[in-house]
């Protein structure tokens, strides 16, 4: 049974649950999916909102989201209008601190003159005001306060702001899908689009079109289902897959060709480009550090082509904690490698849309990765994984690492790196904070998960890099590099993903 931590996650399982389980039983094109919003809504009395109508309202867009979204929206995380209505707006307010003093230190402060004395008290004139918070630094009492949005708060990179209808608005130029929005919203305004659907239709459609489905489990989905690796895989399997595979073995890839192209760009400032929000960072919001960017794939991307390349029939189907990963799969960067990405809170609803108890299911067999390739999940694995790659070619080369945490560590250390202040020269990026173990898709979000990924890790024994990737068939072929302004030589430029320039 699972523990919901607020109602917004409740509401979207619901939702997630109650379009997969149509989707299984192939009647998505009858009149269940209009009933699906007076299912989860029965009423009569409303329960979060104004009204059941309201509710009902809420729960249509959801389901609209549910099976994709807007096709035609660029971005990957979308505002649903209906359920944006009850935030206050974003302002800088007095409060009842204010002592009306005749310093008048906030009057001075403002650039803008929006705030004037009304009966011995500051007020301010929000036509005005430009939020430079200014008179808040300048108030001794603490009196004055902005107020933000939690969307808006959580946003590391202001892509959301308030519209003209007071609604969220996501700037898809600047967002870089990170899905911190859609945590911090308390009213679930905010929701990632879902390829549910697409993959069950692939899963049921398999066999006819004669392809094998492989799923491929992020490394974080220890801790997050209450059972075993192996049942995780025999249950993945009894929903259809063909197969399925730990992405800790494409995080060995990856670290080993990191290594390789560090070491090729002899020890020189490098970050690592796993985390494809950290990535969309770099590109759209510091672009002179684009160079400073490995140019070798991320571990979804190399273990599916690994794949592919060993089977021709094979699809491949991402499961993680990421929203980015669906950003990386919806701007096309990896067709050749991966065709669809689920989070694990959509992976939980299609267990329970078929009645898949994963606590009760035997053991099944699953790819044996190296503990460095598990330990990517959590904060500080990437950079210890390419270190120990380093470590296994005989490299002369010493990374010295620093494990950034989310994006305003990110940007700091990025900073530094660019004026050639850094200490280390090898930067591990992570948008969330803590790593893909408190990702936005996760279902438990708890401190405990470190310690899930640690002991996962543990039980690699002493494998090696090395010894995985043997265990796969090695290296990945005809992974082309996408062309950069400072490309490593050599071998590594063969590892880069196909059409990781057309987004």
């Amino acid at each position: 049974m699972r523990h919901y931590e607020t109602t917004v996650q409740k509401l979207k399982d619901d939702v997630l649950t109650a379009v997969a389980r149509l989707a299984w039983n192939e009647r998505l094109q009858t009149n269940d999916l209009l009933n699906i919003p007076e299912e989860i809504i029965p009423g009569p009395e409303a329960q979060m909102r104004c009204c059941i109508y309201k509710e009902r309202a809420v729960v249509t867009s959801r389901v609209k989201m549910a099976m994709g979204g807007d096709r035609a929206n660029p971005s990957l995380v979308e505002v649903l209008p209906i359920a944006c209505d009850e935030c206050p707006v974003t302002e800088i307010s007095v409060g009842p601190s204010c002592r009306g003093c005749i310093a008048h230190r906030c009057i001075e402060a403002c650039p803008k003159g929006a705030i004037r004395i009304e009966n011995h008290r500051s007020v301010i004139d929000h036509s005005k005001c430009v939020l430079c918070g200014k008179c808040i630094e300048a108030c001794p009492y603490g009196a004055i306060t902005k107020n933000m949005r939690p969307c808006e708060r959580g946003c590391p990179v202001k892509a959301i702001t308030m519209g003209e209808d007071r609604k969220a608005s996501i700037d898809a130029t600047k967002c870089i899908s990170c899905g911190q929005c859609v945590i911090q919203c308390p009213f679930g305004a905010v929701m990632d689009k879902s390829y549910i659907v697409d993959v069950i239709q692939m899963l049921l459609g398999a066999e006819k079109w004669g392809l094998h489905v492989y799923a491929i489990l992020a490394p974080s989905f220890v801790g997050q289902f209450d059972c075993t690796p192996g049942q995780m895989a025999a249950a993945l399997k009894e929903m259809g897959f063909y197969d399925v595979a730990e992405v800790a073995l494409g995080a060995d890839l990856t670290a080993q060709h990191e290594a390789a192209e560090f070491e090729e760009r002899g020890g020189e400032g490098m970050t690592s480009s796993c985390c494809p929000a950290f990535v969309a960072f770099v590109e759209r919001h510091m672009p002179d550090m684009v160079p400073m960017v490995s140019t070798t794939p991320s571990p979804m991307v190399m273990l599916g082509r690994n794949i592919k390349d060993r089977d021709p029939l094979a699809r491949v189907v991402f499961i993680g904690p990421c929203v980015a990963k669906k950003r990386e799969f919806h701007l096309g960067r990896t067709r050749a490698s991966v065709d669809l990405v689920l989070t694990f809170e959509e992976l939980y609803s299609m267990l329970s849309a078929k009645d898949i108890d994963v606590t009760k299911m035997p053991e099944a067999s699953l790819d044996q990765a190296s503990g460095f390739g598990r330990a990517f999940a959590a904060g500080g694995g990437v950079a210890a994984a390419v270190a120990q790659g380093l470590k296994e070619r005989g490299s002369t080369v010493e990374a010295k690492t620093i494990a950034c945490s989310g994006i305003e560590e990110c940007k700091l250390a990025l900073l530094k790196m660019s004026k050639g202040v850094l200490p280390e020269n090898f930067i591990e990026g992570m948008a969330c904070i803590g790593g893909c173990i408190q990702g936005p898709g996760i279902i438990n979000r708890s401190k405990k998960n470190k310690a899930e990924v640690t002991k996962h890790a543990s039980q690699a024994g002493g494998r090696t890099i090395a010894d995985a990737i043997n265990q796969i068939g090695g290296i990945p072929a005809e992974v082309p590099a996408a062309s950069s302004d400072k490309k490593p030589g050599g071998g590594v430029e063969k590892v880069r993903v196909e059409a990781a320039t057309q987004a």
